[in-house]
């Protein structure tokens, strides 16, 4: 059995409120969607997976201070997954 999950489950997960913006949640569901719609396949709902591989920041030269390596945005582009939206930048964590 299947339960399809809505922008608004993300929103109101507790799980996920204390490491993301109202803004990145929506940004990471849209993300997770397309993703979905381009695999043809469904993504299983896992907070815990979205809360400890995902980060968000609030522009570039946050990341840049966390990742030395990364100079410009090519570069964060070059070495993860990247969802940018109005008011930030979410990652997958390498």
């Amino acid at each position: 059995m299947k339960t399809r999950v809505t922008v608004y489950d993300l929103l109101d997960d507790d799980r996920l409120k204390d490491n993301f913006s109202h803004e990145g949640i929506i940004a990471l569901f849209d993300y997770l969607e397309r993703l979905e719609d381009d695999l043809g396949n469904e993504i299983e709902y896992d907070p815990i997976a979205i809360r400890c591989g995902f980060t968000e920041y609030a522009d570039l030269e946050e990341i840049k201070s966390t990742y030395w390596d990364i100079k410009n945005i090519d570069d964060l582009y070059d070495n993860t997954l990247v969802v940018e939206f109005e008011g930030g930048i979410i990652i997958q964590d390498f």
